[in-house]
């Protein structure tokens, strides 16, 4: 597995990282196999959060002995510093670490988000004085709007941004690309969801796959084109969909990922037309 650098920190992540997702709602033996054959594949960046089900209970004790040769990535929902705090540590001990390589701000979304989450008693407040603690060694935010995205680059360091780099979502809406210069003017590290992902579902009760609150790509030929469309982007790596044979999938392509081509991007592009992107940009 290829990998790139987190930044300008000199860390190296594998350009396919592990969706904590893929984790939940199994057994231990299940989680404990799907980690020991990622570490196999040579992934070494593992995403997760504590909204995505019992993902963090099954993935700490799985990913224990591989502790020391990965980047852990976690997440938390809460805006203000005292909630947040609660979170962190809960995490950490749920995935049975002292330490976490990446924190993030989860789905930063709404101008309250951002107004809370910067203000007094926030909790970047938190996650700075963690950081001092040695608790955390990365701040970042996943984002669900470009706008937030854009503001809070604007007025934080952050040192990486996780937000869709789906192939729909700039031919469709142009969402995504402005994140992308931002974060590369600030010098923010950037990593990418919704590579694997096609377009809204009719209705969002009904899920193609449980895991996917979306229309998965499911056809290979075309699930590689959009995930190699996401990794020629400029990006440190991708984090597929939490359905575990997607996963798998995604795997694949990133073992055989080579840059897309001119030809490639406009057949995309003609593939999208008309499609219902899952992010919007909030003008549109």
């Amino acid at each position: 597995m290829q990998q790139r650098e987190y930044g300008n920190t000199g860390e190296m992540l594998s350009i396919i990282g592990f969706a904590g997702i893929v984790v939940s709602k199994v057994d231990s033996s299940a989680a404990g196999n799907d980690v020991s054959w990622s570490i196999d594949q040579g992934i070494n960046y593992f995403d997760v959060a504590p909204a995505y089900g019992n993902a963090q209970d099954m993935l700490g004790p799985a990913l224990q002995p591989y502790r020391n040769d990965v980047f852990l990535a976690c997440k938390t929902k809460f805006r203000d510093a005292k909630a947040a705090r609660e979170d962190l540590e809960n995490s950490l001990s749920a995935l049975r670490t002292d330490h976490f390589d990446l924190y993030q701000l989860h789905s930063m979304a709404t101008r309250d988000d951002f107004e809370q989450a910067t203000g007094p008693g926030g909790v970047l407040e938190m996650v700075s004085k963690a950081r001092d603690e040695g608790l955390i060694r990365y701040i970042g935010f996943s984002a669900h709007s470009s706008e937030v995205a854009v503001e809070l680059m604007s007025q934080v360091h952050f040192d990486s941004v996780l937000f869709p780099v789906n192939w729909v979502n700039y031919f469709e809406s142009g969402f995504g690309p402005q994140i992308m210069e931002k974060a590369q003017t600030e010098g923010t590290a950037r990593l990418a969801l919704k590579g694997m992902a096609s377009h809204k579902l009719e209705d969002p009760a009904h899920r193609v796959r449980e895991k996917c609150w979306y229309h998965p790509l499911e056809d290979p030929e075309l699930a590689a084109l959009a995930l190699r469309f996401t990794l020629s982007q400029p990006i440190t790596a991708a984090i597929p969909p939490g359905d575990p044979e997607l996963y798998r999938l995604a795997v694949e392509i990133g073992q055989d990922f080579l840059p897309i081509t001119e030809e490639e991007t406009e057949q995309l592009r003609q593939r999208a037309s008309g499609l219902a992107p899952i992010f919007e940009l909030a003008h549109a």
